[in-house]
Order: C-alpha cells, then structure tokens, then sequence
C-alpha cells in the first residue's frame, strides 16, 4: 500500500516493476510448459489491474464493486470452492475485504477516520439488547443447541454495522454520494430488467451466471412461486417479496436523479424499476410504494401533486408490458372472503397468515417481554440445527420483538424516527436539489421499516444491505459534507 501525496515518484516506480515481474511470470510460466493461451490473457488482465490500481483501489470503485456484488450475485443460490464452517460466497468475500482494507487504512493513513453516524444512541441500543438477550437466555441456546447458529447470526449483523460506518467514514463529498446513488439505480435497473425478461420467458438469467464466472457454483437455485396464473419473479434475490422491496427502494433515488440532473433518461429508468417491482406480484411492493409517495408528500408536496397525473399513463404502460400482473395484484389485495380472513387462518401453525401469527407471538412474547427469547435462537430452517424450533413468522418486527423484546423492537423505531425526522427537516431547510436527495434516502428507509411488518425482512441480505448503505450515504449526507474540500477529494481518491 502507499499514500497519495507522499513519495511522490514510489507509485509509478513501483507499478513498472509490478510490470516487469508480470512478464517474468509469463516467461517463466511458458518455458514451464504452462498453457499460453491461458497465462497470457491471466497476465494480461494483472498488467491492467496493476496500471489502473489507483482507480480500482480508491473507495470510489471499491463501494461501487460492493454494490455491485451484492445486487448482480444472488446471495444463497451460489458459493465458492473451499473448506469454511460458513458457506463462501462472493458477497462475504467482497464485505470483509472492504472492512478489512478500511480498518488498516485507518492504521497507516491519518486520512481516514472513523466518523459518527449521529445514530450512534440507537445502533448501539440495539447492540446492547442483542448481546443482553443472549446473556439472559442462555440456558434456553443450551438447550435449543443453537449457540453456533446464535454467534454466526451475531457476527453477520455486525458485518451490516460496518457497511454503515464505512460508507460514512470514507464518503466525504456530495460527488461520491452522487456516483455511488447512480451505481444503486443503474444496478437497480438491470436486475428489473432481468425481472421483466424472466416474467415474460420464465427464465431467470442470474441462474446463469457459472458459466459466466467459472468460480461460482449453482447450489441453491430458487423454485418456482406462482400468484393465480402469474409467475412471480426472482432475478438475483433471495424471494419476490425481497425482490420487489429492493426495487421500491431504488425509485425514490431515480426521482432525486432525474431531478438532479434534468435528464429524461432517469424517468425512463424509474419506469423500468417501478415494471421490475410490479413483476415480482408482491403486495409488499406496493405498500411500500405508498409509503415512498407519502414522504414526498410530506416533504415535497407541490412538486408531488404534480407528478400524480403521471400515475394514469405508468398503469397503462405496466398493463402493456406486464399482462394480467394489475389484476393478480388487485385480487391478492382483494380475495374471496377478505384480506383479513385470509391472513387469520392456520393460527399457530407452520404456514399460518399474518394476522393468525400475532395471538402465539403474543403468548411468547409475555413469557419475556423486556429481552426476549434470545437473539438469533429463532431457527425456521430445519437444516441448521436438523429441526427447526419456531414458524416462519412473515412480520420481521413481530420477530425482533420475539428475539430481542420490547426493548430490541424500540430501538428499531428510535432509528428509523430519527433518521426520517432529520433528513426530513434538512430536506425542508434546503431549497437546492440537495432537498430531493434527503427526501429520497428518507423515503427508501421508511419504505423498508413499513414493509418489515409483511415479511422477515432480515432474512433477506441483498435488500437489508441496500438499508444499512442508504444508512451510511445519508448519515454522510447529513454530516459536513463540503463539495469542494481538497482534503476530502485527496481522501476520496487514495487507494485503500
């Protein structure tokens, strides 16, 4: 590693040597009687990587190859060779390298510092209770026999706790901000397109990715979910509803976009992600996407009102391209015999409606209502630990209170209140386009706390870490974020 701006003439010293030993590598190899047509291109790419370390190590790329990962690799569908007690997939690999180049970077570069999120009462709250809630059960993990799956659960929140305070530690300037929003929706945009191409052919090309990267390996491909005569779609997450709730998160950050930078292309993309969504036939979706209209309401109202005469002519488009999809959505919202009805049945048992979940979540609630049952003993997979000991329970706030108590569940609501209040009162303090970009991260994350109350959101890694990045961008958004700070840009381009 070296450091921008000190040793000047080391970088590119350095670099020609890099080079020099590539080619001896490919001599070597050759005269070995290593294949060239394999060696050559390996040695290729490394003489690249090696001439355009600068740009593919600052943390510019290294957020924007995070995000990419996490949105274009399924989690849970493909792994990597090797021998681990957890299962190796790229996303992990991608996470820890991340928070391991951030951490030594702040051992040998004064530059980079851990910076507050300003929601540090309620993160550690949460800690606090998690950590308590095992303490306090742990002759019930003993006898469940869940302790491993307890610490894995544990360790792989905190990664999540990291993604935050290394996007709010290195992202200094509104131009970052702005590049790594682009990487969310123009990502965004091409797994509802792939949603789209699935819904019309049934094929999902994310199951197609091995033969693409030969280091990936198909273990888990996802079945078959229909809704009435409509195939509910999964692209590159873990189930439709996950699916549609990523996508609902993104359109609020195309809106900033097209408003931002005044370019048509950036509604043809929230046309495209809003498709993606309708595709997946999730009523999660849609609720969440009243959710997003109603904090531009609140925040945005003039603006707001105008765009509802749009609504008309996206319906009708989302009937052209998505046949049947409106009408399934509304019967699901409207079934024979009620909503309610619906959700009341199977009380108590494996497959049971929301609402028939909530009086035995309540009965075990009552037995430890301040910390719960213990974070991360609820297992529904029966694989982990050969018999799973609780119900699927599709409310992940019904969970946490179960897990963590009514203390876990209240520092939950402390966090997303305030950190909606405050970018609410910056995006109403604000009369620049910086306004739409508060009103956005707001609107994503309170689309994702709502819709916590229809699935185990938790469960789903690709939508819970577009949570914690929205998190991180707008804790740097609100901080003293100067645009034009010499000593940010230096920070923002030095490799890690």
């Amino acid at each position: 590693m070296h450091l921008v701006g000190q040793d000047g003439e080391r970088g590119p010293f350095l670099t020609l040597w890099f080079i020099v030993l590539a080619f001896v590598v490919l001599a070597v190899g050759v005269t070995a009687g290593a294949p060239a047509r394999i060696l050559a291109p390996g040695v290729a790419l490394m003489v690249l990587a090696i001439m355009l370390q600068r740009r593919l190590t600052s943390w510019n790329a290294l957020l924007a190859v995070t995000i990419m990962v996490i949105l274009f690799i399924p989690i849970r569908r493909y792994s990597m060779p090797g021998h681990l007690p957890f299962q190796l997939e790229p996303y992990r690999l991608v996470v820890g390298g991340v928070a391991a180049a951030w951490i030594t970077s702040m051992l040998i570069d004064r530059r980079i510092r851990i910076r507050r999120t300003g929601f540090e009462g309620p993160l550690g709250a949460f800690a606090v209770c998690a950590l308590a809630s095992i303490l306090v059960n742990g002759s019930r993990i003993d006898a469940l026999g869940v302790q491993t799956y307890v610490a894995k659960k544990l360790t792989f929140f905190l990664s999540f706790y990291l993604v935050v305070y290394v996007v709010t530690s290195v992202v200094r300037t509104h131009k970052q901000i702005d590049f790594l929003i682009r990487i969310l929706v123009g990502g965004g945009a091409v797994v509802a397109a792939a949603a789209m191409f699935e819904s019309w052919t049934h094929h999902d090309l994310f199951n197609d990715l091995h033969p693409i990267l030969p280091f990936l390996r198909l273990t888990d491909p996802p079945q078959t979910e229909l809704r009435g005569a409509r195939l509910r779609v999964f692209a590159s997450a873990q189930h439709p509803i996950a699916l549609g709730a990523v996508l609902i998160m993104m359109i609020p950050l195309a809106v900033y976009l097209a408003r931002r930078t005044g370019h048509r292309r950036w509604w043809g993309v929230f046309m495209l992600i809003l498709l993606g969504a309708f595709s997946t036939v999730s009523r999660t979706s849609v609720m969440m996407l009243l959710v997003c209209g109603l904090v531009f309401l609140w925040l945005r109202p003039k603006e707001t009102k105008r765009i509802w005469p749009l609504l008309i002519p996206m319906l009708a488009v989302a009937h052209v391209a998505l046949p049947g999809a409106l009408g399934t959505l509304s019967a699901a919202f409207f079934p024979k015999g009620g909503l309610i009805s619906e959700q009341q049945q199977n009380a108590g048992k494996r497959g049971s409606g929301r609402i028939g979940d909530l009086g035995p979540a309540i009965g075990q609630f009552e037995r430890q209502p301040l910390l719960g049952e213990g974070f991360g003993t609820r297992v529904t997979d029966e694989t982990v630990t050969g018999v799973g000991n609780a119900q699927i329970l599709d409310d992940q706030w019904l969970g946490t209170l179960l897990e963590t108590g009514l203390a876990g569940v209240l520092s939950w609501i402390w966090l997303y209140v305030r950190f909606v209040r405050r970018l609410g009162r910056a995006a109403k303090e604000d009369d620049s386009d910086r306004s739409w970009l508060y009103t956005a991260i707001a609107a994503s994350v309170a689309a994702y706390s709502v819709g916590m109350f229809t699935y185990d959101a938790w469960s789903f890694i690709q939508v819970t870490f577009v949570l914690f990045i929205l998190l991180g961008l707008g804790s740097a958004a609100l901080g003293p974020v100067p645009a034009r700070a010499k000593r940010a840009v230096r920070v923002a381009s030095a490799p890690a």
